[in-house]
């Protein structure tokens, strides 16, 4: 079964954020309100295909009981090693495979791989193929940009992409040198669709880029309802409960209470992870990546910003919840 042509219009979809969207936040995400679909990481398919760095690939990969469906998101500008990692990628759970075309981060783009592989269509076409060919059945999709450099780049690009009839195109509408800088260029849908509509019919056409909730997303749909879905990034840090689904269709607020839960949640989550790694003989988790999450709980409530700077100090789970529990700017009423 192709999980493309099972999800209902629109589909909405969490971004593969590198250092984000790990298994622990997909965690966190899911019990606040979670996608239609999920996306793993960025896996690098060298990394899987050396003896040296498979363990590393494989704990990015792992996925948890609330994850699927889910899409493994692979990056990397060796065709082999794309064949090798998509072979396996069945076998692991995943609902599918996609390719990290997009990513502008510029170590990943000296390397080769990610918004980098613009610039040479036809690997891209070649590893396209390769991971089709290995999937095992698993629909295969691609996240891109616009062009690397210049907007104008998007149709040959974007043409040769879909003169490869994926299961789905994920478009984040700016350049890769636009980074997010600029405004979404949104007023390129219609030719987008346009474009899809000519090359490849089947393949779902989803948009990425300024959209920050399911409203914001439902009001895109009405004005392009032939677009079949859209992912959300960066408004998961302004709204964890960004999917969250409301009898109007307006952006869910949650309350001080429930962010802190959700904080608690995600404290609780990053210490089983960290248990099961160390039961299996492998290092623990870095602390410190999980303060880059504070500012999504703690946030617009007098206080705030004093809290989170005594949060950054700390140097464990522990800490932080003594830190919580202590807090006058969290026992506080939330009540006027």
């Amino acid at each position: 079964m192709n999980i493309w042509s099972e999800l209902k219009k629109p589909i909405l979809c969490l971004a593969p954020m590198e250092g984000v969207t790990d298994v622990i936040f997909r965690q966190v995400v899911a019990s606040a309100s979670r996608p239609d679909l999920f996306f793993t990481e960025f896996t690098n398919v060298s990394s899987f295909a050396s003896e040296k760095g498979r363990h590393d690939a494989l704990s990015r990969l792992k996925i948890a009981p609330s994850d699927p469906p889910i899409i493994a998101q692979i990056w990397g500008k060796n065709p082999e090693h794309f064949s090798e990692l998509s072979g396996n990628l069945k076998s692991l759970g995943f609902s599918g495979i996609d390719l990290n075309f997009g990513c502008p981060d510029r170590h990943v783009n000296r390397a080769g791989g990610g918004a980098a592989m613009i610039k040479t269509p036809d690997l891209a076409v070649e590893c396209i193929r390769r991971a089709k060919a290995s999937a095992n059945g698993l629909p295969v999709s691609v996240k891109t940009r616009l062009g690397f450099s210049f907007i104008d780049e998007w149709k040959p690009w974007l043409s040769t992409i879909l003169a490869e009839s994926p299961s789905a195109l994920t478009v984040h509408l700016r350049t890769r040198k636009e980074m997010s800088k600029v405004p979404a260029h949104f007023e390129l849908i219609p030719d987008l669709l346009a474009l899809r509509d000519e090359l490849s019919p089947e393949t779902k056409l989803l948009i990425n880029g300024d959209i920050k909730s399911r409203a914001e997303a439902l009001r895109l749909h009405e004005d392009f309802p032939r677009l079949d879905g859209f992912m959300i990034g960066r408004g998961v840090f302004l709204n964890p409960y960004c999917f969250k689904k409301t009898e109007n269709n307006s952006p869910y607020s949650p309350s001080k209470s429930e962010l802190i839960s959700l904080l608690q949640t995600h404290l609780n989550l990053f210490d089983k992870e960290n248990a099961e790694r160390l039961e299996e003989g492998n290092r623990p988790l870095s602390f410190e990546p999980l303060k880059h999450y504070f500012k999504i709980y703690i946030k617009d409530f007098p206080g705030a910003s004093e809290l989170r700077a005594e949060m950054m100090n700390a140097h464990s789970t522990s800490e932080i919840r003594k830190i919580l529990e202590k807090s006058p700017f969290i026992n506080k009423s939330e009540e006027p």
